[in-house]
């Protein structure tokens, strides 16, 4: 019943409306045609005849011969192929559109006469294509970068052309615009200004259809500037270094340069980015002009593709006066880790691939690898290698996926075991180590503070809580991380040092001084009443009272000299924290450089280590940029960066022990 009345008062109102719009239609032809000139439509009329042109269009030409002259004044009677232009656009989108636009305003353009014989083209491929329904749409006086919206078509925009280059296209997508190539558009600190494809609007919804934008202009020197922060002129660095002292100064670099195959897997992450800044034939000169402008004398880099590594990037780090080495992750992966040092400034004294993957083992079954390096630096002519200490150096790049912080830890207990047997001297100590990599963990994680204070208590812990990357608190069952993380078939002890190179313990000697397990025993955790716990009442229904000479637990020990407690990787000017990469939108900082330093004695802030300068010592870093800085430049990669990630940069300095050779 319902179905039946509609269909009496929907049909007879759908033939009203249609009759409605032939009619508005039909007018605004009139209006149309009383503006052209019988020139102009003779000569279209021509070039349509002897050839099938529908009915509506034979009608249209035949009513501009009949009514459209005699309606114009004497003056207009003149051809001016300069002042209408009829633009006729065939298979744009799905069906023809008829568009008759003004050219009033443009009519001083030379552009213009350049459209006849396109216009006359498109005419004639319009006569000949199989009748549709044509809008007409008035197109009067279009100011510029004025939008123009056609039924059935998507937005584009009417621009007066700025340039001899650019030419006011006749075709049916829109205005014709000369893209400058992208790989003019190189990395430099030097340029004003740079002229770059603008991107579309940043992380864009799924499934919409991308067009290539027009060229502006964005300083992206200026919104991505990173300051050098010169650490060697603050007191704590003066003290340590005393007048007779001189230092081996170097820098350091730790780049993450994400390999091509991995940005045409994950296509994905990078809608937010022109194509032309995703092709490596624009990165490769960008990324290398970075390098070349920092001029770094170690060299640390994760995600090279072993392909470009082979042909491109080690013939061009030779010229520049490195030595490298690269090692590609296991199994089927492309891409690897590579360290490179100058052989004017180092020596090599070892050299150490790892890979992680260990057959039959959950906790160590994914491709990651790393590299370790014994260098000795070169110093002038006169003084004695033995007067400055080699340098460790070890890069890596751990595994990404946040849920398996067990594999991260064994990965990164696996690193800390190699450096252990490579940094070790002679006499029980160890050499100055600094370790860059990609760990794929936030700061003040769990992993983050493993390698910082160098102890870590991860039983019972979430998988996912060890690197920080995520939250998945919500989830009903997780993996917890339970002790011993790993076999003991690794030949890895939970010192993170090989079994084969430990030292025998001493009879009677205890791992862990009495004091320090005392400082256990009142904690919160272990005075948490466990719940298998059977109550007995005045006995196991009391929190015990810590004891006045107990000593307190390091947590609870104060700073004798209070200072405000600043929180680590944060940009104190901006009031934000400070970010390496840019997944998603979403800024974190997962890339690190570090160095060794010594504890200070009974330094603790914050739940965190104190520590000083060794014979390694800290004079000057590249800062990093905050989220909110990186969304101006719609994130990474950009035109001006083109990685995922950010470089990190760093100045350090060995102690020279004795100026006299020998």
């Amino acid at each position: 019943m319902i179905g039946t009345v509609l269909c009496y008062v929907l049909l007879p109102a759908a033939r009203l409306l249609r009759a409605l719009r032939d009619a508005f239609f039909t007018c605004r032809k009139n209006v149309l045609l009383a503006k052209s000139t019988a020139t102009q439509i003779e000569g279209v009329f021509a070039a349509t005849r002897g050839r099938s042109v529908p009915e509506e269009q034979e009608a249209l030409l035949q009513q501009w011969l009949e009514e459209g002259a005699g309606n114009l004044p004497a003056s207009e009677s003149a051809p001016a192929v300069g002042k209408v232009s009829v633009t006729l656009t065939s298979d744009w989108l799905e069906g023809s559109e008829l568009l008759m636009t003004s050219l009033s305003d443009l009519n001083s353009a030379p552009e213009v006469t350049q459209c006849a014989g396109q216009q006359l083209t498109e005419l004639h491929a319009l006569a000949s294509a199989e009748p549709q329904d044509h809008a007409v749409t008035e197109l009067a006086k279009l100011a510029p970068e004025e939008t123009v919206a056609v039924a059935g078509s998507a937005p584009w925009a009417a621009v007066v052309p700025q340039s001899d280059h650019q030419i006011a296209g006749c075709a049916a997508i829109g205005v014709e615009v000369q893209n400058e190539d992208p790989a003019v558009l190189a990395w430099s600190l030097a340029r004003d200004a740079e002229t770059v494809p603008t991107e579309p609007p940043a992380w864009p919804i799924q499934d919409t259809i991308q067009f290539s934008p027009l060229l502006t202009e964005v300083p992206y020197h200026e919104i991505l500037w990173r300051d050098w922060e010169d650490l060697s002129v603050q007191p704590c660095v003066l003290e340590q270094v005393s007048k007779n002292t001189s230092l081996f100064e170097f820098r350091v670099m730790s780049y993450n340069i994400l390999a091509q195959d991995l940005v045409e897997q994950g296509l994905d992450l990078y809608l937010h980015c022109h194509p032309d800044i995703l092709n490596w034939n624009y990165r490769y000169p960008n990324l290398l002009q970075e390098i070349q402008h920092w001029d770094p004398d170690v060299l640390c880099l994760q995600e090279v593709q072993e392909n470009h590594y082979w042909e491109q990037l080690e013939p061009m780090f030779k010229e520049m006066g490195f030595v490298c080495f690269y090692k590609r992750r296991t199994g089927t992966k492309t891409d690897g880790c590579a360290v490179c040092y100058k052989h004017s400034r180092f020596q090599l004294i070892s050299f150490s691939p790892i890979e992680y993957f260990r057959p039959g083992l959950d906790v160590l079954n994914r491709d990651n690898v790393g590299l370790v390096l014994l260098l000795q630096p070169l110093l002038p002519e006169g003084l004695d290698l033995k007067a400055v200490s080699p340098l460790c150096v070890a890069n890596t790049h751990v595994l990404f996926n946040p849920r398996r912080g067990d594999i991260k830890l064994a990965q990164m207990a696996l690193l800390l075991a190699e450096i252990d047997k490579i940094a070790k001297t002679t006499k029980g100590g160890y050499y100055p180590v600094i370790l860059c990599g990609d760990l794929n963990s936030v700061p003040d994680s769990p992993l983050y503070r493993f390698i910082r204070n160098g102890e870590l208590s991860y039983h019972g812990m979430p998988a996912w809580k060890v690197s920080g990357q995520e939250d998945f608190s919500q989830q009903l069952y997780s993996r917890k991380l339970l002790a011993p993380l790993w076999p003991s078939s690794l030949g890895v002890t939970d010192s993170c040092q090989y079994v084969t190179l430990c030292q025998p313990k001493k009879p009677g000697r205890h791992k862990y001084s009495r004091d320090f397990l005392l400082q256990f025993q009142f904690c919160d955790v272990a005075c948490e009443r466990p719940l298998q716990l059977v109550l007995l009442e005045g006995v196991t229904d009391a929190k015990p009272d810590r004891p006045a000479h107990w000593p307190k637990p390091a947590a609870m020990v104060k700073d004798p000299d209070p200072q405000p407690f600043v929180p680590s990787h944060f940009l104190p000017q901006r009031g934000r924290p400070e970010v390496t990469t840019m997944p998603m939108g979403l800024g974190a900082t997962v890339d690190y450089i570090f160095y060794s330093a010594e504890p200070v004695e009974n330094g603790n802030r914050g739940g965190r280590r104190l520590y000083q300068d060794g014979a390694l010592k800290l004079l000057g870093r590249l800062s990093l940029l905050s989220e909110d800085v990186l969304l101006l430049a719609n994130g990474l990669p950009n035109p001006f960066c083109s990685s995922d990630h950010l470089c990190l940069l760093a100045s350090f300095g060995l102690e020279i022990s004795s100026l006299r050779e020998g």
